[in-house]
Parts: C-alpha cells; structure tokens; sequence
C-alpha cells in the first residue's frame, strides 16, 4: 500500500506521496496538435511550474556508438569497432565514466566486434545489446552472455495507434510481457521509451513507469528506463510544460513512478541544436545516465556528443575522475584517418580549427597570451595548441604566432609580430590575395615561404 506521506532520505524532508496514476486507455490518440501542428514549427509552452534540482550521487555516460551511431554511416567493420571501445575506455577512465556500450547482435560481424572486444578483457564499458521483442532476440542475447539488452517500447500515441495500431492497454500489456520474458531469460531490460517528449506523460509514461518498477521490486532486478527524445523535441527552459519539458520528465518518474535514479538514463537527438543542454539537464534533475556517441553521429542530425558530456560533467563535478581527454583528440583522428568521417572544421573540441582564430586582434592576444582567446589549456588537455590560420585577416601577429605554435618553438627561438621574418612573409601573403587568391594557407604553403625567406632559421626549426 502507498503511504501518504514518507521520509525522503535525500531532503531529510516528508514528502507527499498520494499520487498514483492509471493508464487512461483512450479511444483515439493524443497527439498535442497546439504544440505540434506538422504543418508549422513546433510550440514551446510554458505552465510556469517549476521542479527542484535533483542531482545523482552518481552520474555517467552510456555509448551508443556501435548502434545507434553507426546507423548514419558505413557500416564499422569489427576491427574499428575494437579500436573505438578501447579508445572509449581510455577516454572514461578507471572509473567507467563511461560506463557501459550498446552493439547490434545480429550479424556474423556484430557478434565478432562483441567478440573482440570482450577479449579486450576491459572493465568499462560494459558491453549491452539492442533487439527487437524477439524469442529469437533473446537466444541471441543469452547465447552471448550478454547481461543487459535495450528494448524498444514506444511511449506516444504517434506510435502506438499510426505505427502499431494498438490502443494503449494492449501496447502496455505487450511491452510488460516483453519485459517479463527478458526477466525470465536472466537478461537486465534496458526500455526504451521511445518519443517521451510527444506521449501522454500522466495518461501513459508515469503508469507504464510505474508497473515496470512494481515487477522490478518483484523480481529483484533493476529494470531500466531509457527516456527517448526520439526527434529532439526536448526543451530545458525553467516552466517550461509537458511533453517536452526535460526536467518534468525527469522528476515526475523519481516522484510519481518511484524510478531510481540509477535505473534511469537520457537519450537525445540534436534536431532542434539542443541535445547537449537537455542531457546535462537531466543529469541535474536525478537522471544518471546520458546515452551518447562518440561526435554526436547518429541518424538525422545526429544523437548527443560524447565528448561534450564528458566536458559537462567535469563542469559539474569540480573534477574529472580519470576522464583521459587527450583520448577525445585520438578519436577525432581515427574517424578522420581511418574511417573516412569528415569532422566539420568547427565542430567543438574535435574539428580542425576548433582552437584556431582568423582574426588579427585575437591573434594578437594569443601571441601575448593564450589564455585572453582560448577556452582552456587546450595543449594540455586536448593535445591540441591553438593556433592562427593564415589568411588575408590574420595580421602580423597571426603570422608570428602560427610559426611558434605550428613548430612549437622554444621561447628563446620565438618570433614576434616585429621581426623581419614575420613582416616579409605577411607582404608575399598580401601580395598574393592583392593578385586573386580566395583560400587560407595551407602549412606546407607556409613552411615553403618560410625556407624561402630564411634559409638558415628553417633548418633549424627542422632540425628540433
């Protein structure tokens, strides 16, 4: 029986707990047509009401890479596969920050990157799947050994009465049968509460919430939720109203559903640019996980950036744990180098000139010092200097400190924005965008005019 009222260990408060939702199994669907008109950009509405910041004793990354990520590029072939988890471990650190990853099992070269890198012999992160609600699936799963698999259970009616045809009693009666018989093959379901931010959240997601963890306290398995911003429809904005309200979402499942914050984790699309700041949002709010990818890939606009929540949490936290950040740079590299993934240029942390400036004041400041123009030690922590593209804006200063940093010159070899070197290679830069160049320099192009101009310093650079 639910009591009234009862010690929240957390708050060292009572708190009210009378609520107690029912499935309301309506004739036809919600569908939220004042918020979402199809025909008009989506409708952020506010009710003004506000929940209380609810922050996990423990937070953590989950990967989803090898799954959801990889279903907008090439397939990886299993070697890649392995080289990206034990770079994923690397980056999470002792810890297991990030703490567990998702693969397919399905194919002869699933089953041989699940393979490889078991052998890997890591402790994080643990490798889970994704199947369909399959007898099948679940063979797959239990043959593997796999521990914890994600299964898909649709939370919104645009889902549950266009794509299913189902009412809603019979979608809920399907997926906690589903549930019970991952529960019977000895498997941790992980559900997957597909298009959270369009559902009836009181009419379906709470009460649904609400039977999965009744039959966890029954079997003594920590059955999980993962909350699915499945179109990126999630908003973070402080009274913001349900559906899409991240924070509502979040606590109305601690308050109403009594789902531990450990058994819960956010999963986000970036369709509306929002990604990041709805995970880290749900973090705030009592959610531990955030399920991520490695760049943010994934289908559409992609799902949120692993490598931005491991600076978020840091952030957070006060402290890293371990999280290996020079790691980040290798993997930006590898998906370049080896797979062919082109990074745009601008991309946080991992494109090309996420550090660099154009302009000649910024360099200027650079070349006084970094710290006036650069987010943080970037050499330090990302293995990554900044640095100055050479281009009709750069200025003297520009070019001064590209040759220090792109050679990383000892200070008694460092050039400044006065020096003769510095002033010839800015007129022949000049001069060729006064006769029709468009394009920035490339550093074999500097390099090229810098033995040009000094014959004697250029051997020396290249004898560092």
């Amino acid at each position: 029986m639910r009591h009234v009222i009862e010690y929240d260990k957390r708050t060292n408060l009572l708190r009210e707990n009378a609520y107690e939702y029912e499935l309301q199994n309506v004739d036809d669907g919600v569908y939220f047509r004042d918020v979402f008109p199809y025909t008009d950009v989506p409708k952020i509405a506010f009710n003004y009401r506000n929940v209380p910041l609810h922050m996990p004793d423990e937070i953590w990354v989950t990967d989803t890479t090898f799954r959801d990520g990889q279903q907008a590029l090439s397939p990886f072939t299993p070697e890649q596969i392995l080289k990206l988890y034990r770079l994923e471990a690397k980056l999470g650190g002792p810890k297991g920050i990030i703490r567990q990853s998702e693969f397919f099992p399905y194919s002869e070269r699933d089953k041989k990157a699940i393979r490889l890198c078991r052998e890997a012999g890591l402790p994080f992160p643990e490798i889970t799947t994704w199947i369909r609600a399959a007898d099948a699936d679940f063979e797959l799963v239990k043959d593997l050994e796999i521990r914890e698999t994600g299964i898909l259970v649709s939370c919104s009616d645009y889902h549950i009465f266009k794509k299913m045809h189902l009412s809603r009693a019979e979608a809920m009666d399907r997926y906690l049968g589903i549930v019970k018989k991952a529960l019977d093959y000895g498997i941790v379901p992980r559900c997957h509460f597909e298009d959270v931010t369009r559902a009836d959240y009181y009419g379906f997601v709470v009460p649904f919430a609400t039977a999965l963890m009744r039959l966890s306290r029954e079997s003594g398995t920590p059955i999980k939720i993962r909350l699915c911003d499945t179109l990126g429809f999630g908003v973070s904005f402080p009274g913001v109203a349900l559906p899409r309200s991240v924070q509502g979402i979040v606590y109305g499942l601690i308050q109403y559903a009594d789902v531990p914050s450990e058994q819960m984790e956010w999963h986000g699309h970036n369709d509306f640019y929002k990604s990041v700041n709805n995970a880290a949002t749900a973090w705030l709010y009592g959610c531990s996980g955030v399920n991520a990818t490695l760049l943010g890939i994934g289908e559409r606009t992609g799902n949120c950036p692993i490598e931005a929540m491991l600076f978020e949490y840091a952030q957070l936290r006060g402290t890293t744990d371990g999280i290996c950040y020079p790691a980040i740079t290798e993997i930006a590299e590898f998906f370049e180098g080896e797979i062919g993934y082109s990074i745009p240029a601008n991309t946080p942390f991992v494109g090309s000139t996420f550090n660099a400036t154009r302009a000649g004041i910024h360099a200027d400041g650079l070349l006084k010092d970094e710290e006036i123009y650069n987010v943080f030690d970037t050499s330090m922590l990302l293995h990554r200097p900044p640095y100055v593209i050479i281009d009709r804006f750069c200025g003297l200063a520009g070019v001064a400190h590209w040759i220090n940093s792109y050679y990383r010159l000892p200070t008694e070899l460092c050039v400044d924005k006065r020096s003769a070197l510095v002033e010839t290679l800015k007129e022949e830069i000049d001069h060729q965008y006064r006769h029709g160049r468009s394009t920035s320099f490339q550093p074999s192009e500097v390099d090229a005019l810098i033995r040009k101009a000094d014959p004697a310093l250029h051997a020396t650079i290249h004898s560092l």
